[in-house]
């Protein structure tokens, strides 16, 4: 038995797990060509910029960081330009950088949530294209009477199993890829506060929100001694 029959024994819940399949395939492709080409891993341009923001050399640290196609260098690129204007405030500063931090974030986020539908769609469906040809494979069996073939109630739940099986199939590897992707942006997200907060405490522009977290625990320090 070939795979066109498979399909055909399975219903059409066949014909929408695959069809499923090949979204989340397309998804993870696309998400990993993505990711690819953005750099994510790529983080060798912070130390040189974050050097020349130090000497104050703002140009050198900005040419370092403008070439860059990382979400880190962008929001890193908006903290120094943001924080070397004397006309922002620090909430000013703060509200910019979380915009365009935001922006990046949710960019590297698109699909992730259709991918991990699909994880947990995807053995519902299954398990409801089983239970639906058990249905069929006992009404089978009820319409024979007493002519009962085992054949007919065996083939019939094998012939169900098969949207389950299928169904686990597609969703095993879209959780993993789901997974997976969903770690690549937290890491990048805990990347942009790295760098922000390094850039804005340079220009005296640290969050209040930050710097209140700092004091608490430099007093939680305190009394521990």
């Amino acid at each position: 038995m070939n795979i066109v029959d498979l399909f055909e024994q399975g219903g059409p819940v066949m014909i929408v797990l695959l069809a499923m399949s090949i979204l989340a395939m397309a998804i993870i492709l696309l998400k990993l060509f993505q990711f690819s080409r953005s750099g994510l891993r790529r983080l060798n341009f912070v130390d040189p910029a974050l050097i020349a923001l130090n000497q104050g050399d703002y140009k050198k640290a900005l040419n370092e960081l403008e070439p860059q196609r990382s979400p880190v260098a962008h929001v890193m690129e908006c903290a120094i330009r943001c924080g070397a204007d004397p006309l922002m405030s620090a909430k000013d500063v703060e509200a910019e950088v979380s915009r365009i931090g935001s922006a990046e974030i949710r960019n590297l986020e698109s699909w992730l949530r259709g991918l991990s539908s699909i994880a947990h769609l995807s053995p519902l469906l299954g398990l409801l294209g089983t239970v639906t040809g058990m249905i069929v494979a006992f009404m089978s069996l009820e319409a024979a009477g007493s002519r009962v073939d085992p054949s007919i109630l065996s083939g019939g739940i094998w012939e169900a199993l098969l949207t389950t099986a299928f169904g686990l199939t597609v969703a095993i590897p879209a959780m993993a890829a789901f997974y997976y992707l969903e770690g690549e942006v937290d890491q990048v997200r805990a990347s942009m506060k790295d760098v922000s907060i390094r850039v804005l405490r340079h220009f005296g522009k640290t969050p209040s929100s930050i710097s209140s977290r700092d004091d608490d625990k430099i007093e939680d320090e305190t009394h521990g001694i």
